[in-house]
């Protein structure tokens, strides 16, 4: 569990702060996407709950700890895989013998198998990768340290449209009941069909934090014909594929989110998501 409370952070005195008396729970055994637009603090979030930045005010809890407090058994509990990140040149086999002993239940075996899904071996030179094949490694030795809670930042970015592919195989590889795995990003294209959980901020606002289940049976999704007149659409764009459009789901029917149209209901008509989500919620 995850527990969020009350923080407020900036980078400097001079700036706004990017969160200010923010606060969220979150449950374990979830692949949780964290969605937001630029400047929303979804990278910033990831940072605050990894314990690497000191809020001006709040905590952070994970399993009852403050993760600012930097303890071992908390850091072996958690990693974060950045947006952009630098690897030593070195062979991926010396980087495991240097950092596996960090993490009690790294397994040789699993990082192996995830690799795998990447076509990679463990016999690489990290220091001769691309950028993409070097996020491939990473992401799959994080997986394989076993963590119960794991930390993406745009993990997409960089990888090719096979890459995309073998990503989502490559997290739903590695999901458990007692692991927890948030992912930021903007390519919603590229997880929606791996969450569990969405969770929506804009404005240092919760604007969802629901599992998949619980929106697919308050929202129907579906695709509509542009010069159709639909009088209980709460929401509707226009796609390449014709026009995306979210109903109430009066009649209980199943439906495919289509997380696009999701994410501009909730920046652009707040209020209809926290009828249906939150009906008591105030700015948090």
């Amino acid at each position: 569990m995850i527990e969020v409370k009350n923080l407020t952070f900036s980078y400097s005195r001079k700036k706004p702060a990017v969160l200010s008396d923010f606060s969220i729970n979150i449950d374990k055994g979830k692949v949780s996407g964290l969605l937001g637009k630029n400047g929303a603090g979804k990278s910033t979030l990831l940072y605050l709950i990894s314990g690497l930045l000191t809020p001006k005010s709040g905590e952070v809890l994970f399993n009852g700890t403050n993760t600012r407090r930097r303890l071992p058994k908390t850091l072996q509990e958690i990693f974060i895989i950045p947006e952009e990140f630098d690897l030593p040149s070195i062979s991926l086999l010396e980087f495991v013998k240097t950092n596996a002993p960090l993490y009690p239940r790294f397994s040789i075996d699993d990082m192996i198998r995830y690799l795998h899904l990447f076509d990679m071996t463990l016999d690489l030179n990290l220091g001769s990768l691309s950028m993409g094949q070097k996020k491939k490694a990473y992401m799959s030795f994080a997986l394989a340290t076993n963590t119960s809670l794991i930390l993406m930042d745009e993990p997409t970015n960089g990888l090719d449209i096979p890459g995309k592919s073998q990503f989502r195989k490559f997290i739903a590889a590695g999901m458990s009941e007692e692991r927890n795995i948030i992912i930021s990003t903007h390519q919603v294209r590229d997880i929606d069909q791996l969450l569990d959980h969405i969770i929506i901020i804009n404005d240092n606002e919760v604007l969802l934090n629901h599992d998949i289940n619980e929106i697919s049976k308050n929202l129907y999704f579906t695709n509509v014909d542009s010069n159709q007149a639909i009088p209980e659409v709460l929401y509707s764009h226009s796609t390449i594929y014709g026009t995306s459009a979210i109903l109430p789901n009066t009649n209980k029917l199943e439906s495919d989110i289509n997380l696009e149209t999701l994410f501009n209901l909730a920046i652009e008509k707040p209020h209809i998501v926290k009828e249906y989500f939150n009906p008591n919620s105030s700015q948090l």
